[in-house]
């Protein structure tokens, strides 16, 4: 069982767009991937189209990350990397200042 923590609103828009990163994926995989109901689900997936940062393929009735998605999660992904900077083992900060 996968125990789930309070997730941010990018969090969740950054794991829906992970899931759909370089496939074509349907809206029952993002919704089983990314652990969200589908009412959830329906409200990001509309928020994604009309931000341009998921596109939806029409024939194939999946969704793909658009250009602008991806720059999203280079970002999202860059701010993790700086704001961890604390040590994984112990969760206490690296620098004695930050203490």
């Amino acid at each position: 069982m996968v125990k789930l923590q309070y997730r941010s609103r990018n969090d969740i828009i950054a794991s829906i767009l992970e899931t759909a990163n370089g496939n074509k994926v349907r809206a029952t995989e993002i919704q089983f991937k990314a652990y969200i109901s589908y009412s959830i689900l329906k409200e990001y997936l509309m928020l994604l189209l009309e931000n341009d940062l998921l596109e939806y393929i029409e024939g194939e009735r999946s969704f793909k990350t658009a250009p602008k998605g991806m720059q999203f999660l280079r970002t999202y992904n860059q701010m993790g990397e700086l704001i961890t900077l604390t040590n994984p083992s112990s969760r206490k900060p690296v620098n004695k200042f930050l203490r």
